[in-house]
């Protein structure tokens, strides 16, 4: 009788402890499409737990100087680094992208999440200002919300899990995160380094599960008042419907359809890989089904080019890079986030032209726009709906200023002083002598 290979079983992270659930969720290893992980199914009671854990370690972190939360999200960047290798190992395994990926970007970006806003809430500045003929001075002072409730996605499970924890810790804050139920390997694993970062028992949990479940009972609680998302508009519209009530801060980060302008005099060495790296660097089959029927041609990749996998990997996830053109504006595939290896190639004619198509979709998270003629560059990218346009270029981020989009893309900014200012209340004080 052939041996069965033992599952990794998650836990919560409750209160500085591992807690074990009393129902789980199978998680698929991509690769193979078998079972290889179980994750905990949580929901109210679980929730209930860490609200309490973290409202009681919310007085003692919030007091500390940001001088000693510093120092402790470093140390958190220190022992994620000495883990880099096993980190990148596991995220490759539970996500689905390249291990190359995963070493380059997801973990060392994870890194430099904990080491950024551990400096950057060392240099925030308040206002003052005075009334001299009235007596009076003016300023401001910025305090902690409370429990901040985290919801990262699948897509980049560790890189923007730390992104939201590290500016919420940093403030003051303590946390509830819920990473995504499909890729909740590698939050757990960050649990493990928390106690040894000397991050106190309650400043944050970690608990796993569905959106139905954790999510709106996170969402809903009303000793959580701020929450930081990042997903889908649907959920984001359900997320907005159940903090109303509470009047919640909310920073929402959702779906993008992003466009990479492409004029004749692009330098065509630096922007076709770069063009190729963000077309196909995430991990669907019904889109290209769609486009054919709408009249499309596939010029390479799914149903066109034959897909050879070894025997282990053939129920696996895989998919052909896949490059359709042909293909209408009012198409799902050019109007719709598709979290897969396909991009869609069409032509224009003229600036006017193609910055009016390209602000015709409903997101406007980013864009990119190759072009030699540098007064170009800066009228289109200043015309794009876009809250980030890159140009002759792509991902190369400035945590120091805003991430975020508009339209349909989200609410809110993220980013040094757009993190403090969210994961903060501003307060003004008048004092007059």
């Amino acid at each position: 009788m052939a041996a069965t290979k033992a599952l990794l079983m998650l836990e919560n992270f409750i209160d500085g402890k591992f807690l074990p659930c009393s129902s789980y969720i199978d998680s698929y290893d991509p690769s193979t499409g078998e079972v290889y992980c179980r994750v905990p199914n949580s929901g109210r009671e679980e929730i209930e737990a860490a609200v309490k854990a973290a409202r009681e370690a919310f007085p003692s972190w919030s007091s500390r100087s940001p001088q000693e939360r510093s120092r402790v999200l470093n140390q958190v960047a220190d022992l994620l680094e000495q883990s880099l290798e096993e980190f990148a190992q596991a995220e490759s395994k539970d996500q689905g992208k390249t291990l190359a990926l995963a070493r380059t970007m997801d973990i060392p970006r994870s890194v430099q999440n904990f080491r950024f806003f551990a400096s950057s809430i060392l240099h925030h500045t308040s206002e003052c200002t005075q009334m001299d003929h009235l007596g009076c001075m003016h300023y401001t002072v910025r305090t902690p919300v409370g429990v901040a409730g985290l919801i990262s996605p699948w897509n980049l499970p560790l890189y923007l899990l730390t992104w939201k924890i590290a500016p919420a810790m940093a403030a003051g804050n303590t946390v509830i995160a819920k990473p995504s139920e499909l890729t909740s390997v590698t939050a757990w694993m960050l649990c493990k380094l928390l106690d040894k970062a000397g991050v106190p028992p309650g400043v944050v949990n970690i608990v796993f599960g569905t959106g139905l479940r954790v999510g709106e009972a996170l969402v809903s609680h009303p000793e959580v008042p701020l929450i930081s998302f990042t997903g889908s508009q649907p959920t984001a519209e359900r997320i907005t419907q159940l903090s109303a009530p509470h009047c919640k801060k909310l920073s929402l980060e959702l779906g993008g359809k992003n466009p990479a302008i492409i004029f004749e005099d692009a330098n065509l060495d630096e922007c076709v890989p770069a063009t190729v790296r963000s077309s196909f660097a995430n991990q669907v089959r019904s889109y290209v089904r769609k486009a054919l029927a709408e009249g499309a041609q596939i010029r390479c990749g799914e149903g066109v080019d034959k897909l050879s996998l070894p025997a282990r990997n053939k129920a696996g996830y895989f998919m052909l890079p896949t490059v359709i053109t042909d293909i209408k504006d009012e198409s799902c595939c050019m109007t719709e986030e598709i979290f897969g290896p396909v991009t869609c190639v069409v032509p224009f004619d003229s600036e006017e032209e193609v910055i009016e198509r390209a602000n015709s979709v409903k997101y406007g998270l980013a864009a990119t726009v190759w072009s030699s003629n540098v007064g170009r560059v800066h009228r289109v990218a200043k015309k794009l709906q876009s809250g980030l346009v890159w140009t002759n270029c792509w991902l190369i981020r400035e945590l120091n200023l805003p991430f975020g989009g508009m339209k349909s893309s989200g609410i809110g900014r993220e980013g040094a002083k757009d993190s403090y200012d969210f994961f903060t209340e501003i307060k003004t004080i008048t004092i007059k002598h």
